[in-house]
């Protein structure tokens, strides 16, 4: 997911998607600690997409308080 597919999103729909993503990344952590994680790049790509979307929202909650 890159950043522009996130920008064109509400804030609530960037929210939704942070909550899928931070669910996805607990249990890539309990896979990956149990032995059973198939694709450890994956769980590299989830964070960076977490902090794509907290990046994004705090540019649009700037933007909203100008």
């Amino acid at each position: 997911m890159n950043a522009q597919e996130l920008r064109d999103k509400t804030p609530d729909q960037l929210r939704d998607e942070l909550v899928t993503l931070k669910k996805e990344a607990f249990n890539l952590r309990f896979q990956q600690a149990t032995g059973q994680l198939e694709n450890p790049a994956r769980l590299r790509s989830v964070k960076r997409d977490v902090a794509r979307i907290h990046t994004i929202l705090n540019e649009k909650a700037k933007a909203a308080a100008e």
